[in-house]
């Protein structure tokens, strides 16, 4: 059992009181979760504070509290350690309880604002086909090799991901892929991790109720590569504007991709159907069950990070061959009457945008396009019009609908989504706030030949309202949809 001395290790402590010989059961930063001689440590978080739950976690039996602020009272048989950042200490602790499990396998970040899940995924998809035993989290699912856990967050608390980590280390995992959110690096949670390497996909409008500015969303997501090892690699999209800004300061070896500018991958699209796409990387042809040029730059990454990771080059375009989409990322069924229903997750204005201008890219012009698409509640107002301008403007016809509406009154979120329809295209949208009957009427507006693009959930099977979740899934409603009509 390890003792508070061990676990504190590389923690910055500003003041302790009591000992640090005693032996530690659990860390939690979740007070009701205490039990006896367990460490308590105080978040300060966006909903509450975790200072204001000291006491309670003390009556349940915390032989040790870590703090920014001592609390008034100090029990005499309680350890208070005094630190300059709550979240930083979470993070050291729970990767020295859990023996610094990312340091016995190769752990790759992938962040940016789109394209994480799916590289991420991929990467696991790819790793598992050449035979290795790998490890995934992310957005859709936490895997420990061919175990699955549910998913709560795109990047887990510091001590979720070392349990994980440590999980994957007894199941003799040799890579794992982790999605890396801004609010995970703001929150300290990859803080205590070793890295082999970091991929960056893009940066767009996003989570700007989270952070104040663009600018400040931008440098959280450059700070986790300033603070990769000298021994890792740091993969950059070239293409993006803030592509070398990520790679200003890192100590990381540089690696670009891009499909327009001169990278060490590079990729030309050949043919990009509904069916695949032909792609050259690095003066080899290889044919992909993916489509759209997002999804080009999403295997040049992975491409990319299995090359850096010791992979042998041909070897990687054999395995790209074969990989399948992720859940809820440009998932498509084709029903009796050749009508395309397609789920994506887009829940961006660059992401709605990219999906449509795929879209339009492989269409004839023939047929009808028709978008459902909401923004979620309590969530950045300020991309909604954007959102709502982008499917109208190219779409044949828009239905803005719900998504989470979470606290928010749904109507609401459809008129500010509204307002930023050009008054040219208002005649293509429809208003229906109820999800399920949007997917409906999209189904009944389509006509053989037709494609139906349901965007903003992708993979979630539930809507929340009010506190709420609710069964609801996209794919399913728009399957049976078809189904029951006869298309």
């Amino acid at each position: 059992m390890k003792t508070l001395k061990d676990i504190l290790y590389k923690v910055a402590i500003d003041a302790l009181n009591g000992a640090t010989d005693k032996a530690v059961r659990q860390l939690h930063f979740d007070s009701r979760k205490i039990e006896p001689n367990d460490v308590f440590v105080a978040i300060r978080g966006s909903v509450s504070d975790g200072h204001d739950y000291i006491e309670k976690a003390i009556e349940l039996g915390a032989t040790a509290v870590i703090c920014d602020v001592f609390p008034e009272v100090l029990h005499q048989k309680v350890t208070y350690v005094r630190v300059k950042d709550t979240n930083a200490a979470l993070a050291y602790m729970a990767a020295n309880f859990y023996d610094n499990p990312s340091q016995k396998l190769k752990l790759v970040g992938i962040t940016g604002t789109n394209g994480k899940t799916t590289i991420a995924s991929l990467l696991y998809q790819l790793f598992k086909k050449a035979g290795f035993k790998v490890g995934l989290i992310s957005t859709v699912k936490i895997l420990v090799d061919d175990t699955e856990f549910k998913a709560t967050h795109t990047t887990p608390d510091s001590l979720t991901i070392n349990y994980y980590l440590d999980a994957m280390n007894a199941a003799g995992v040799e890579y794992c892929f982790m999605e890396v959110s801004s609010h995970g690096i703001h929150q300290k949670r990859t803080e205590a991790l070793h890295f082999v390497g970091g991929v960056f996909t893009n940066l767009s409008h996003d989570h700007l109720d989270y952070h104040p500015t663009f600018a400040e969303y931008r440098d959280v997501k450059k700070s986790f590569f300033d603070f990769l090892p000298k021994t890792a690699f740091a993969l950059s999209n070239a293409d993006d504007k803030n592509g070398v800004v990520m790679l200003q300061n890192t100590k990381a070896i540089k690696r670009t991709y891009a499909l327009k500018t001169y990278a060490d991958y590079k990729a030309l699209i050949l043919e990009n159907q509904l069916s695949g796409l032909l792609l050259k990387i690095n003066d080899n042809e290889v044919w992909v069950k993916l489509i759209g040029t997002f999804n080009a730059y999403n295997l040049l990454a992975i491409y990319g990070t299995a090359v850096e990771l010791g992979l042998e080059s041909l070897e990687v375009l054999r395995l790209l061959s074969e990989l399948e989409s992720v859940s809820g990322r440009f998932q498509f069924i084709v029903s009796a009457q050749n009508i395309t229903a397609i789920v994506d997750y887009a829940h961006t204005p660059d992401a709605l945008e990219n999906v449509l201008n795929t879209i339009n890219d492989v269409r004839t012009q023939n047929e009808q396009l028709i978008t459902v698409v909401g923004c979620g509640g309590n969530r950045d107002k300020a991309k909604r019009p954007i959102m709502g301008g982008i499917a109208s403007e190219k779409s044949d016809k828009a239905i803005l609908t719900s998504d989470n509406p979470r606290d928010e009154e749904p109507e609401t979120i459809i008129a500010e989504m509204e307002a930023g329809v050009a008054p040219q295209n208002f005649k293509n949208i429809l208003v229906i706030t109820d999800r399920k009957q949007a997917i409906k009427t999209a189904c009944q507006l389509a006509q053989p030949n037709d494609i139906i693009l349901i965007a903003g959930k992708g993979h979630e099977t539930y809507q929340e309202i009010k506190g709420v979740r609710h069964d609801f899934d996209d794919m399913k409603i728009v399957k049976e949809t078809l189904e029951q009509l006869g298309k």
